[in-house]
């Protein structure tokens, strides 16, 4: 008897990265981030950064409570290199809220946004330089675009972007940190809030002793939004952490044009701001170098695809 062949299965379709889905969301929800902080704007940019802190944490121990997952954070705690580098971590995320709080209460969203575009470039620049990450020649052509784009705003801004420095910065060496410890994004969002609930709880203490807290004096409003911040921080963060650890710090850093790209919208449409032909000019040049880069990720995908179907074929 003949044995019956078995048709050997089709390769299927590789499912869409969870790290790039990550990604787009983080960056589309701090995008949009300004509307919130608007609406905030009577309460002082460092009693804002402590309330995201403690209503982060407070957020993220229920979430590990539910789950039973306080053991993932025990286990990077006994890992005193790992714990402390979350803890140094924390304190650059810090200083990216209070800049970032700041731009917008200071209506500089556009400088924010300019930083948002620098900010790229130095996850990329990092990845490069210290992690030995490599780009494609597209990828090289999508940054040199971007480069010339971020000059060309630096340049319509008409001075020093200091606002945008410190953002680029300190959330590029933030970014690096965690690519570097590769914890996963629960548990080390905890222990970076953790490090830093210490000192928000005994700066808001000290702040209501004084009368100078907002929280128990500007409305149940506003005191609702300051305990929102818990979810407004944390899901954005957690899908940060998911992609930081799941593509190449380079893909990460390009993605990131996104969250600027949604900053200057919002600083148009929502809070009237002016745009100048040089700096419609500089968007410009931005969105092309996203439309390579994007070219460029797809074509890669479908040579991978196309790899997968050869080595499942039969000889």
């Amino acid at each position: 008897m003949v044995p019956l062949l078995r048709p050997h299965p089709l390769p299927q379709s590789p499912p869409v990265h969870i790290g790039h889905l990550s990604g787009v969301a983080a960056f589309l929800m701090w995008g949009l981030l300004p509307i919130y902080w608007k609406q905030l704007e009577a309460v002082p940019s460092l009693q804002l950064v402590a309330h995201r802190v403690i209503w982060s944490f407070v957020l993220l121990a229920v979430i590990l409570l539910v789950t039973k997952s306080w053991w993932q954070v025990k286990d990077i705690v006994r890992d005193r290199r790992s714990a402390g580098a979350l803890a140094a971590a924390a304190v650059f995320l810090a200083i990216n809220w209070g800049i970032y709080v700041y731009s917008v209460a200071s209506n500089q969203v556009v400088e924010a946004s300019l930083g948002y575009f620098i900010n790229p470039l130095v996850s990329v620049a990092l990845g490069v330089l210290l992690i030995k990450e490599r780009l494609r020649r597209m990828q090289w052509v999508a940054v040199a675009i971007a480069a010339v784009a971020v000059l060309e705003l630096t340049w319509a801004y008409g001075q020093l972007p200091l606002i945008g420095l410190g953002l680029a910065f300190s959330f590029g060496t933030y970014g690096l940190i965690k690519k570097m410890v590769g914890a996963k994004a629960l548990p080390a969002l905890t222990i970076e809030t953790g490090s830093l609930l210490p000192l928000a709880l005994v700066y808001l203490i000290t702040a209501e002793l004084v009368g100078s807290a907002s929280f128990a004096t500007t409305g149940w409003g506003i005191g609702v939004l300051l305990i929102l911040l818990g979810p407004v921080t944390t899901l954005p963060l957690l899908a940060f952490g998911a992609a930081a650890t799941r593509i190449p710090l380079s893909t990460l850093g390009l993605m990131q044009y996104f969250t600027p790209s949604f900053i200057f919208i919002v600083g148009i449409v929502f809070f009237g701001e002016q745009m100048t032909p040089s700096r419609w000019f500089g968007f410009g040049l931005i969105w092309v170098g996203l439309v390579i880069f994007s070219i460029d990720a797809l074509r890669a995908a479908r040579s991978g695809r196309a790899s997968a179907i050869a080595v499942a074929e039969p000889d």
